[in-house]
């Protein structure tokens, strides 16, 4: 009986909030201060963040964690700044310096035409330092112990690069790159191109998929609201959960495909778009979750919320 307590602890209130995510705490560690704050039953992130970062982290409460994966797979955009001339263990500033060449001889001109390298569809070899698993350990756990093992590249896709400003040894970038990305590899690899090396000193995630900086709030001011205003105060910052897939096409169903749609079946739906994913409202505009157009040009239910 006291385990299904536990169980059923917190509130079932379900949106979007979008975190500032501040320096020097991981993402967990976050999100368990919004759950915390908001009294949530459940609750989950879309990505994390290094603790050395800062910026957008989606948290999803309640019915969002439903849609979690789509925001998760979503491109993203940074702000970073690296500096040239030095090699850490980890990529970034939190870890030991392992090689320093000089770099004042480097140039804006020098910076500008290595970048095009690191546009577009591009392989990147995964960090130590990161949360892939190797015969289900993480690798970061495996680094923390001194051991290196060997990792298989990955496609990604660098959308836009820009320079934003150069002020040797150091440089600020503003990435706009496909799931999958590390920016300390790319800090990494843009350093090695040069041949001085480099690593992140600062870096700040500005947009999750529709997501951007508008609308964001800190810990601090989560804080202030449930002093000033309890809970209530809080609800009021969540997003509707369908606005972390706005740049979808929706579809409306009648009360009788919505009852068969629940029931697991696809549904062909009058002028649904012919392929892809969509979301789906009922006649009243109700959200009832994610589709995605089968084989046969019918809405086949995929992530659907509890009535």
């Amino acid at each position: 009986m006291a385990r299904r307590r536990r169980r059923h602890q917190g509130r079932d209130i379900s949106g979007i909030l979008l975190l500032d995510k501040p320096e020097g705490i991981t993402s967990n560690a976050a999100l368990q201060e919004v759950k915390r704050l908001f009294r949530a039953r459940k609750a989950g992130h879309t990505g994390s963040l290094d603790p050395l970062a800062t910026g957008l982290l989606p948290i999803c409460l309640g019915g969002a964690t439903r849609i979690s994966a789509f925001l998760l797979d979503a491109d993203k955009e940074y702000l970073v700044r690296v500096k040239l001339g030095e090699v850490t263990t980890t990529a970034d500033a939190e870890g030991e310096v392992i090689e320093s060449h000089p770099a004042d001889h480097l140039t804006r001109e020098a910076l500008e035409a290595v970048l095009p390298r690191f546009q577009g569809e591009i392989e990147q070899l995964p960090p130590m330092y990161s949360a892939v698993k190797h015969n289900g350990e993480r690798l970061y756990k495996l680094a923390r112990e001194g051991i290196e093992v060997e990792r298989q590249p990955r496609v990604i896709t660098i959308h836009e690069l820009e320079l934003l400003s150069f002020d040797n040894p150091e440089f600020e970038i503003r990435v706009h790159c496909s799931k999958g990305t590390y920016v300390r590899t790319l800090a990494e690899d843009i350093g090695k191109a040069l041949g001085v090396g480099a690593h992140v000193v600062g870096l700040r995630r500005t947009r999750v998929g529709p997501y951007g900086e508008e609308g964001m709030v800190t810990l601090e001011t989560l804080e202030k609201k449930r002093e000033g205003e309890g809970l209530a105060g809080l609800d009021a910052l969540l997003l509707p959960i369908d606005t972390g897939l706005a740049q979808w096409p929706e579809v409306r169903l009648g009360p009788d495909l919505t009852f068969y749609l629940r029931q697991g079946q696809p549904v062909l739906v009058p002028k649904a778009p012919i392929e892809g994913w969509v979301r789906i409202y009922d006649v009243d505009g109700q959200f009832i979750g994610v589709g995605e157009i089968d084989d046969d040009g019918r809405v086949a239910p995929r992530r659907l919320l509890a009535k």
